[in-house]
């Protein structure tokens, strides 16, 4: 449910035969593909991943954000990186990159090898992700381009929607290191077909590269994000995480700052004067934070709480996925006709709905009646609003930027689930705290069982049962850590729909109404 930044770069069209252009899709749709499916594998993962290396719910959560974080800041430079030296070779550096990072990550023996080679995987995401569309339109002809986009768009909205079912599989059947290391052959393919058929391009006008505002972009939302898991273990109190956040919100403020006088801004901040502009960025931030952080959790619930496989756990998010994806091409057509504020507000209270219902399951209720409904609710509200959201994107910046405002767009979306998994890891770990110890309690375990167990709070639901309890006793614990659980997995689905019902207040409030086409004139 998210896109690559469109790219508005000028460039000299290399003939290509329509044998060629076939596999020029084949190569773009492929690493298109392992980029966008490796966050939805891994959210089925985590759980397993989480107990396989003993790990800390905080450090499950950095193998997403150091993914996230890296892609959000690069994404808007990578590009231009690939305008500057050619975009065929930035495409190839990109997957061999993402590639030798995947392999890190299936044979990483601990959580932080693992970490730092998911970082190194957003970077190599960074430099496929706005190359795969940029390489298309340069490579096919103008009356051609909108099928062959038509076709990488479907093909990647295919991929995403199987893929956490397929990465279930593969988790089930081999190991967790299965759900990175499958990227190795389709990278051999995808390079291999970049090589032989895709011909190079370069931007005849190529911006300079805003290297200060990734650097500070980077270091502020990564201290920012760090402060946030670490309140979640640690309190607000504690120097690494409000020193972390401090050091985060000045560092931002020095992007803006650098962002202001820089040349060729990654992030242009006279934009958000334009009407729409800024009002449509803080709508897809608020929106697709929720989201995000809402569908990092669900697979942990799952797994965790209600005992489903790795394999059920992906098949479960399913109804989200396919639904939005079906809707989104008819509920696109119709934004062309209707005030695109009434599809943006519709789609973000149907899915804030779908959060809220997601809070009410208890540990014995089965997927089809407290799962599958609101899932299917979230798809509606998503296939309903995701097109709007870039049509008003693209029309409130104008045709002349179109290709920048795609990019802020998507940077607002990942930065939103970027952060929104730290706030949500946050608002779960203290409500998780504060039930655990009377949940305990209430079970009446030794003093030693209940000892071990809140040394273990950090694990969240993943926390290891002493083997010297007896099963009633163990039974006994294992119920207290799902009920502590679902505590803060309440409030945190209670905080994802406050956020996406407040989207649905930014639509009205400061998104002009009118067609899409008058938007537009």
């Amino acid at each position: 449910m998210d896109s690559t930044p469109i790219s508005e770069s000028a460039a000299t069209r290399t003939p290509t035969s329509r044998a060629q252009e076939r596999w020029i899709l084949a190569a773009t749709i492929i690493a298109s593909t392992m980029a966008f499916s490796d966050m939805t594998i891994v959210n089925v993962a985590l759980p397993v991943l989480q107990h396989g290396l003993g790990a800390s719910f905080a450090a499950v959560q950095w193998v997403v954000e150091s993914y996230t974080l890296v892609l959000s800041a690069m994404i808007l430079v990578g590009g231009a990186i690939g305008d500057l030296f050619g975009r065929r070779r930035v495409f190839s550096i990109g997957i061999v990159i993402f590639a030798l990072a995947s392999l890190g990550c299936g044979l990483a023996p601990d959580a932080e090898t693992l970490i730092l080679a998911r970082g190194v995987q957003g970077f190599g995401a960074a430099l496929m992700m706005p190359g795969s569309l940029a390489i298309v339109s340069a490579s096919f002809p103008r009356d051609r381009q909108g099928d062959a986009i038509g076709l990488w768009s479907a093909s990647t909205g295919v991929a995403m929607a199987v893929a956490p079912a397929f990465g279930g599989w593969l988790i089930d059947t081999f190991s967790w290191h299965a759900a990175f290391l499958i990227n190795l052959p389709l990278a051999a393919v995808a390079l291999t077909i970049t090589l032989r058929f895709v011909p190079e391009s370069r931007s005849d006008h190529a911006r300079s590269l805003d290297l200060l505002g990734m650097v500070l972009a980077i270091v502020g939302l990564g201290a920012l994000t760090y402060g946030l898991i670490a309140a979640g273990s640690h309190g607000f109190a504690d120097l690494h995480s409000s020193g972390a956040m401090a050091l985060g919100a000045v560092v931002l403020v020095l992007f803006v700052l650098a962002e202001h006088r820089a040349r060729d801004p990654m992030v242009p901040l006279r934009m958000f004067k334009l009407p729409n502009f800024g009002g449509i960025q803080a709508y897809t931030f608020l929106l697709w934070a929720a989201l995000h952080g809402t569908t990092f959790f669900v697979p942990f619930r799952l797994m965790q709480v209600q005992g489903l496989k790795p394999t059920e756990a992906g098949v479960a998010l399913l109804p989200l996925i396919v639904i939005a994806s079906l809707l989104a091409r008819w509920f696109g057509k119709l934004a062309d006709k209707v005030d695109p504020r009434r599809l943006l507000v519709g789609g973000a209270l149907l899915t804030g709905s779908g959060f809220f219902l997601l809070a009410l399951p208890d540990a014995e209720t089965h997927y089809l009646i407290g799962f599958m409904p609101p899932l299917m609710l979230m798809g509606h509200g998503m296939g309903m609003c995701q097109v709007p959201v870039t049509v008003v994107a693209l029309n409130a910046a104008g045709p002349s930027h179109v290709g920048t405002s795609s990019a802020i767009n998507n940077m607002a979306a990942r930065t939103g689930g970027l952060i929104a998994i730290a706030v949500f890891g946050l608002v779960l770990a203290h409500g998780f705290s504060a039930a655990l110890t009377p949940a305990l309690q209430a079970a009446g375990l030794p003093e030693a069982a209940r000892a071990a167990l809140e040394l273990q709070r950090a694990k969240l639901a993943g926390a290891t049962i002493p083997a010297a309890l007896s099963p009633e006793s163990q039974a006994a614990a294992t119920a207290a850590i799902k009920a502590a659980f679902i505590t803060g997995y309440r409030w945190a689905m209670g905080v994802a729909g406050a956020m996406a019902f407040f989207s649905a207040f930014v639509a009205l409030r400061f998104i002009r109404g009118g067609r899409a086409q008058e938007a537009a004139e």
